[in-house]
């Protein structure tokens, strides 16, 4: 079928909207019609990390829309239900039977190469001289930022048709990630204390899960008075890394929750963050790195052989999709994990401009909706 879609045509190119031919869903796949997509992070990074080879490709991976066809292998997916799109996982290997559906030993291929497993990609285009192109799609099992995509069984949450698709969106990645990691790795008691470096969509998430489970000490970091607000907004204590003449931020923190944290979260992958995250602990601390970005971290390796620290990472925090994405709705619902004021919506052809408000920090998390 013929759709439309946003290309990128080049490494760190931008969004070029065009007309693309969608295959039909194969046995295994579900179509959907495209309601909302939230832009994350990895939908700017990936892309400019691609070789030529590997484009025009359609990222894309907070869908939510609509199912149109299902394929015949597919159950518990029906025509008509509203679905949240997350990442992939194939179920079957070592780490998908222990529940660990984020550490899939064919993550690399299902998520992020462009194409089916079997090597196949869902979309073409004509080009201009008439030649047939390739269009690498299927990104997290979705490229999503597209009017329609193939999707499968173990990536779509099918959710009440009452809920507003365009505050879900997030819920695929960024918030189950943020959320995902308080609830499903950190589990802290109401007398820990959490601070989080980073108040975008995945630190504010965890904010809100914490506040939300009732942790009494949370701190957030960050230098946007805005998103400080916001922070503050839940509960937390925030406070301002680049505050003149103030003492290092470790110290605040370390102030600021009698001794040093319990837990400490990382979203900003920036190396010398990391390391005041770590500093900021006490000892037992745990420190989780979610960020993506300095291939390196400067590890304090004096404190953390003294101290008995823990730093560790943590992909979609822990979360299995079918199982936290329903749980996280739920908490939701009970007015334990408030997020839908995080969300700013753009009509799609406003495309350019989530990117650019996105990446000026001036809106926490753009969300991408498609008109009638």
């Amino acid at each position: 079928m013929r759709t439309t879609a946003f290309l990128v045509e080049e490494p760190g190119g931008d969004f070029v909207v065009a007309d693309v031919e969608l295959e039909e869903p194969r046995d295994d796949e579900v179509l959907v019609r495209i309601v909302a997509t939230g832009l994350c992070h990895t939908d700017l990074t990936v892309p400019a990390m691609l070789p030529q080879e590997m484009l025009p490709t359609v990222v894309g991976h907070e869908g939510t829309g609509v199912v149109e066809k299902v394929g015949a292998a597919v159950s518990g997916i029906e025509v008509g239900d509203h679905v949240v799109m997350s990442f992939r996982s194939c179920r079957s290997c070592g780490p998908c039977q222990a529940g660990d559906v984020g550490y899939c030993e064919q993550s690399l291929l299902l998520n992020y190469m462009g194409m089916r497993a079997d090597g196949s990609t869902t979309m073409t285009r004509r080009r201009d001289d008439g030649e047939t192109q390739t269009v690498f799609g299927n990104f997290f099992g979705q490229s999503s930022l597209a009017r329609h995509a193939l999707a499968y069984a173990d990536n779509c949450v099918v959710v009440d048709k009452s809920l507003d698709l365009t505050r879900l969106a997030p819920f695929a990645c960024g918030f189950q990630t943020g959320a995902g990691t308080v609830l499903n790795v950190l589990r802290p008691t109401p007398g820990d204390s959490i601070v989080v470096y980073g108040a975008g969509a995945v630190g504010l998430a965890a904010i809100a899960a914490a506040r939300g489970a009732g942790v009494e000490t949370v701190v957030a970091v960050d230098p946007v008075a805005a998103r400080r607000e916001i922070a503050e907004e839940y509960g937390a204590t925030a406070v301002d890394p680049a505050e003149e003449g103030a003492a290092p931020v470790e110290e605040r923190v370390r102030e600021l929750t009698a001794g040093g944290a319990s837990y400490a979260i990382d979203t900003t992958a920036i190396a010398a963050v990391v390391l005041q995250a770590q500093r900021s602990l006490r000892p037992r601390g745990m420190l989780v790195a979610l960020g993506l970005g300095a291939p390196e971290y400067t590890i304090d390796a004096i404190d953390l052989l003294q101290s008995g620290k823990i730093v560790r990472s943590s992909i979609e925090g822990e979360a299995d999709p079918l199982v936290t994405i329903p749980e996280l709705i739920a908490l939701r619902e009970a007015g334990r994990f408030d997020v839908d004021h995080l969300v700013t919506t753009y009509p799609f052809e406003k495309i350019a401009d989530a990117v650019a408000d996105s990446k000026a920090g001036t809106v926490v998390k753009p969300v991408l909706v498609w008109g009638e």
